[in-house]
């Protein structure tokens, strides 16, 4: 990439970088997107990553605005914009997965609609202003505020073999032990309609709780420096990267809740389980009914509900199993945000 670089108002020149927000017309309202524009003097990959998708995950939001903060034109071959807060109602009301304007989830509607309700406008000006275009797309998550997790790192199969190959070295150039292979690029998480529209596409999962976790963020941004030396876009070290030895998973299976009441979970995120195993109990406040929770399949569990009480439907646990015993095809798929398939 050379020349300018401009999304909406905003621009920086080959060589200059620039900060600032750009509004976004969601219909009923105007929301302002904050971006770091870094156009390198060298030509090169354009590179995005978003943060901010969700409310309540603050260690992905964190990283990008410390690596917003880093970035200088003269390190940089090419162009990377930089967006921390990618949902500003979700980030700043919500604080949840669910926006305050019309209850939806930006991250199961992915490319989005221009002419729809705001959440999935948001989701279209985002594609249409930063992911198109894009020579690699990177998309940072954490447990939120009621969510165990396993750091892991996500991408989708697409069936075409160059695509996925790019994928699969952005994933395993962050450094985390964990990558979990989507089966398809079904669906409307980010990084699925990236795929779909032909660009290698991760999305990285790294905190949990709603935790400040500073030297989580700090990783994470070592993370994404070799990431982006990886892909050209800083100059390699005298010492190259080496991958991190990674451990291939798929998605497997999720576990819900059949019942309301209180929950009390019997394992951490990271555990492994076999099939059947009771991972917890659900206890019902009126009579104290136990309900036991069991998990459908052999694997690792990557993610868990933290929060005391439940009601029908709430996701209680992902499990992945390993690709090298994989034999299925089934996955949480839209159940499980984070799922990759």
């Amino acid at each position: 990439m050379t020349g300018t670089l401009s999304v909406g108002s905003l621009s920086a020149e080959p060589g200059g970088k620039t900060r600032g927000s750009v509004p976004a017309d969601l219909g009923t309202l105007t929301v302002d997107i904050p971006l770091t524009l870094v156009n390198g003097a060298r030509p090169g990959p354009r590179v995005v990553i978003t943060a901010g998708v969700h409310g309540g995950e603050f260690t992905g939001i964190d990283a990008a605005a410390r690596l917003a903060a880093r970035l200088e034109p003269g390190d940089v071959r090419g162009q990377v914009i930089v967006c921390p807060v990618a949902n500003p109602p979700v980030v700043y009301q919500g604080r949840v997965d669910a926006s305050p304007l019309d209850g939806v989830n930006i991250n199961r509607v992915f490319p989005g609609d221009p002419d729809g309700r705001p959440t999935e406008r948001l989701a279209a000006w985002l594609f249409a202003h930063l992911v198109d275009g894009a020579d690699a797309y990177v998309d940072l998550h954490s447990g939120g505020i009621d969510e165990t997790l396993r750091d892991f790192v996500g991408y989708r199969l697409t069936r075409d073999a160059g695509l996925d190959a790019k994928a699969a070295d952005m994933a395993r150039s962050l450094g985390i032990e964990d990558v979990v292979l989507g089966l398809n690029a079904d669906g409307g998480n980010s990084h699925a309609a990236a795929a779909r529209r032909g660009i290698p596409a991760v999305l990285v999962e790294s905190g949990q709780l709603g935790e400040r976790d500073e030297d989580a963020a700090r990783r994470l941004v070592d993370g994404l420096h070799s990431l982006l030396r990886r892909l050209g876009v800083l100059d390699p070290r005298d010492t190259p990267d080496e991958p991190a030895p990674a451990h291939a998973w798929v998605w497997a299976g999720a576990v819900a809740a059949e019942a309301t009441g209180l929950w009390y979970p019997e394992f951490t995120a990271g555990d492994d389980v076999t099939a059947s195993q009771v991972i917890g109990h659900i206890i019902d406040p009126v009579d104290g009914q136990e309900h036991k929770v069991r998990t459908p399949v052999t694997g690792r569990v990557f993610y868990g509900m933290h929060a005391l009480t439940v009601a029908p439907g709430a996701e209680l646990a992902a499990i992945a199993a390993s690709a090298s015993e994989h034999s299925g095809n089934s996955d949480p798929g839209e159940t499980a945000d984070r799922a990759p398939a």
